[in-house]
């Protein structure tokens, strides 16, 4: 199993970017993405319960990110608009087969990908 993300990079405040992890070598049933700042713990950002039957939220991203998936591509998407420089972290994509549990906690997932860099300027 793999999940590879990418699309991170630098941008200014107020703009946006799509991350997109691509998972390989099986199926799930929930996606989710964390980020982790600079000195911070890593942290939850969004999660998709089961092609999408469910959708959560950080407080500090609702209504400026949503998370979606392409089931054919099995790929799942953070679009990331009114982006803030304390956005800026490295942004996790995680899965697992399971379509029950807390998905805000890291402990659900089985499976993560190698992070890809945000950095959003001032």
């Amino acid at each position: 199993v793999q999940l590879q993300a990418s699309g991170g990079g630098l941008v200014q405040a107020g703009g946006s970017l799509r991350l997109s992890c691509a998972a390989s070598g099986g199926t799930f049933g929930s996606y989710g993405w964390f980020r982790q700042a600079p000195g911070k713990e890593r942290e939850f950002v969004a999660a998709d319960r089961w092609r999408g039957s469910s959708t959560y939220y950080a407080d500090s991203v609702k209504g400026r990110f949503t998370i979606s998936r392409d089931n054919a591509k099995n790929t799942v998407y953070l679009q990331m608009n009114s982006l803030k420089p304390e956005d800026t972290a490295v942004y996790y994509c995680a899965a697992t087969r399971l379509v029950t549990g807390m998905l805000i906690r890291e402990y659900v997932y089985d499976y993560w990908g190698q992070g890809t860099l945000v950095t959003v300027s001032s």
